[in-house]
């Protein structure tokens, strides 16, 4: 069969129409199928913020430190606005440290009885001894020195009766230990009852109840 050139032509464009006609149906087909594929594809995955933790809850159950805590969030000393506060805030331990009980019996039997301040400047001067360099440097030492405190017998440390006084001594040594406060006899290396005739030629620094107190 001869085609002529007009049927030729026909021909042809009918065909390129087909073929056009077939592609835009592909073309929508893969369009419709793969758009909600490269939706899913191309969000982003969403993403948990953790909560905000404060600076002070900081450990876990575990005991793992997840951030440091800030050091000027801690105070290490708390001011009290008297003494008698700061005594009032210590605890009386039921098991003190053999030096804490040493400073508290030394205060118990030289001024059970005495105002706080001269309490307390007994206790200093306990403290001051161990670190002088003319003295024993623990304060159990200092007490059992011979010659230097009538309540100690065959240099042994009495144990005080489980009363108010010794607990208030216990405390007060808790206030001198830490330096809690700042007494009249800070300097103090020796002190004697005022009924006493003993006459020292030392620098005298405080009269605090029935006591005087030396450099």
């Amino acid at each position: 069969m001869k085609f002529t050139p007009l049927a030729a032509t026909i021909a042809a464009v009918t065909l390129c129409a087909g073929a056009l006609a077939n592609a835009a149906t592909l073309d929508g087909t893969s369009d419709a199928q793969i758009a909600p594929v490269q939706s899913q594809q191309n969000a982003p995955e969403p993403q948990t913020v953790p909560t905000p933790q404060p600076a002070a809850l900081v450990i876990q159950n575990s005991g793992e430190i997840v951030q440091p805590i800030p050091q000027d969030a801690v105070q290490e000393d708390e001011d009290f606005a008297s003494l008698s506060a700061a005594v009032a805030a210590q605890d009386a331990q039921a098991d003190p440290s053999d030096e804490l009980e040493c400073l508290a019996v030394g205060i118990y039997y030289e001024s059970k009885g005495e105002p706080l301040a001269g309490q307390l400047a007994v206790a200093q001067v306990l403290i001051n001894r161990t670190q002088s360099g003319r003295f024993p440097k623990s304060v159990c030492s200092v007490l059992t020195q011979r010659g230097q405190f009538s309540f100690i017998r065959g240099g042994k440390i009495p144990t005080p009766p489980s009363n108010a006084q010794w607990r208030q001594a216990l405390a007060v040594a808790q206030v001198a230990q830490k330096d809690l406060w700042d007494g009249p006899a800070d300097e103090a290396l020796y002190f004697h009852a005022r009924h006493s005739k003993a006459s020292w030629a030392r620098p005298r620094i405080a009269s605090i109840g029935n006591h005087i107190f030396y450099r």
